[in-house]
């Protein structure tokens, strides 16, 4: 990770891939970026994206939802399944639920085009600059046990019967903030603030996806129990003492 947020100056220059078919809108990105001091890359379809996300070190995906190969929400769900990099959905779409399966697979935040230069800049950042502290903070964490299961903060890893079972960043991110707070339950609106942050915009109903998908890989993983409870009328909390299952 760059040392700043902010690009320029005597620091390395944060890295960006803009992936879009559309030439005009790729010229336009790499001007607002470039003018802000980032490195700029460039992709125009899926394939050429992961081939980039696999040979390069970026501090933020920019892809278009739209592209000639494959849709941009498999090549999030395939960068996903190897990286963590901040990703920034743009599309034209902005039918919520395009929005929350896009967050749900692995998106950090969503941009509904067309949209002003300020408030692409302004996610830009605030991504980049979450996710320096979300890796500040996982750097200094030990590991959580719980029976059958232990969450790596550093490794963003969690092990069940002594086997790596992969979440996506935002399914991580969300269980082990639960984990974290063992005894405490969350609303859906305090998890959305915690988890993608006070700008989001989206249906608080994300949560119930990613909840639904941590307990569907746990239980086929072998876990035993479900390591997150609904406390209706109020949201969820961690399940830690390996009690049996409740109702989803």
């Amino acid at each position: 990770m760059s040392q700043s947020v902010k690009a320029g100056g005597g620091v390395p220059k944060l890295q960006v891939l803009v992936v879009d078919d559309e030439w005009n809108m790729r010229n336009l990105l790499r001007i607002y970026l470039t003018r802000e001091g980032f490195e700029v890359k460039e992709a125009t379809n899926g394939n050429g994206a992961l081939e980039m996300a696999a040979n390069h070190h970026f501090d933020i995906i920019l892809l278009d939802l739209m592209l000639p190969d494959m849709d941009g929400w498999q090549v999030c769900k395939k960068i996903r399944e190897k990286d963590h990099v901040a990703i920034l959905m743009l599309t034209a779409r902005s039918e919520t639920k395009d929005k929350v399966y896009g967050l749900g697979i692995g998106a950090d935040d969503y941009l509904t085009k067309p949209f002003e230069p300020e408030e692409l800049l302004a996610r830009v950042y605030s991504l980049i600059r979450r996710s320096a502290i979300t890796q500040s903070i996982r750097r200094q964490e030990a590991a959580l046990e719980f029976p059958h299961l232990r969450i790596l903060p550093e490794g963003r890893e969690v092990i069940i019967h002594d086997h790596s079972v992969e979440f996506t960043q935002k399914e991580f991110d969300l269980f082990i903030s639960l984990a974290k707070s063992e005894q405490r339950a969350f609303s859906r609106e305090e998890l959305v603030n915690l988890i993608w942050g006070d700008e989001y915009e989206g249906e608080v109903r994300v949560v119930d996806t990613h909840i639904k998908n941590i307990r569907e890989k746990t239980q086929k993983a072998g876990l035993g129990y479900n390591p997150i409870q609904t406390v209706w009328g109020v949201g969820y909390k961690f399940n830690g003492a390996g009690t049996s299952n409740e109702k989803e």
